[in-house]
């Protein structure tokens, strides 16, 4: 399998063990990553100012992918809703895809809409499979609790997304388990970290994350997992925040998920990047059984 390694901005910039432990897995599981210099910001931070700057945003990642024939990976939800929207809009108004297409030119690119945009989640529970992942398993984890985060941006709104079912999402859940560790049942599981609204009311975005933080430790998890740099650093921050005013108990360190699988594989924790997380998670290592 070949895809088009989209990072976006924040994983490079900010949560880069994001992006050495997806390579690192997908090396293991035969996964080319083509990395290209045409792609750029997803949109995202343009979707709700200025439409037309991020459908070109989008739609210029979308056209270099498709220019190369590959179907993109992409890590961040927020990249991936970005570009799953940017997909159907200019899919349901022809006169926009052509008018955003008549700037492209300039780059020598055109976007057909034949492109397919892909999660890593996704491609490892679709693409490779319960089967071939679990055939790659060199060691499981033994009593390990851990509450997924689906995020929002892949799961709503899901016409667009069809990443999955919005009310009762399993993908995450089947992926964990599928390492050994039990994927907990928390009260807040499906509520939104609190991320979009920091710097534009960082009371409101401490308390979501808060919230759900409490529910996630509540529910026994000895780690929340993450597979968006958005929710990972806003569980990482908030959490750093809190103990700085001394409200907060034991920490709950978010790892993330190409970090979780790729133990399960032999791959070491450097490679993984498990110390450039800003919490404490390398006692994750002690819950994998003997080989």
């Amino acid at each position: 399998m070949r895809f088009a390694f989209f990072q976006g901005c924040n994983i490079p910039a900010r949560v880069s063990q994001y992006a050495d432990a997806t390579r690192a897995i997908c090396g293991k599981l035969d996964i080319e990553l083509i990395e290209l210099e045409t792609f750029n910001c997803c949109g995202y931070p343009a979707r709700n100012i200025d439409q037309r700057a991020f459908l070109l945003s989008a739609a210029k990642n979308l056209a270099a992918a498709e220019a190369e024939g590959l179907e993109m990976l992409v890590m961040c939800k927020c990249c991936y809703g970005a570009l799953k929207k940017a997909e159907y809009q200019l899919a349901e108004d022809p006169s926009l895809k052509n008018e955003i297409n008549s700037i492209l030119i300039k780059d020598k690119l055109k976007y057909e809409g034949r492109i397919q945009i892909n999660h890593l989640l996704t491609v490892l529970h679709r693409d490779v499979g319960n089967d071939r992942l679990g055939s790659n398993i060199s060691r499981t984890y033994s009593g390990l609790q851990i509450a997924v985060s689906y995020g929002c941006h892949a799961l709503r709104p899901s016409r667009i997304t069809g990443f999955d079912d919005p009310v009762s999402p399993k993908i995450f859940d089947e992926l964990v388990e599928l390492t050994g560790a039990f994927s907990v049942d928390w009260t807040r599981k499906l509520d939104c970290c609190g991320a979009p609204l920091t710097g534009i009311n960082d009371q409101l975005a401490m308390e979501m994350a808060a919230k759900k933080i409490a529910s996630a430790r509540e529910a026994g998890a000895h780690y929340l997992c993450t597979a968006c740099p958005y929710t990972h650093l806003q569980f990482d921050r908030v959490q750093q925040q809190m103990a700085a005013g001394s409200v907060i108990g034991e920490p709950l360190a978010p790892i993330l998920y190409p970090q979780l699988l790729g133990l399960c594989l032999g791959i070491d924790e450097t490679t993984l990047g498990l110390a450039n997380n800003r919490l404490e998670i390398a006692g994750v290592s002690s819950f994998l059984m003997t080989e």
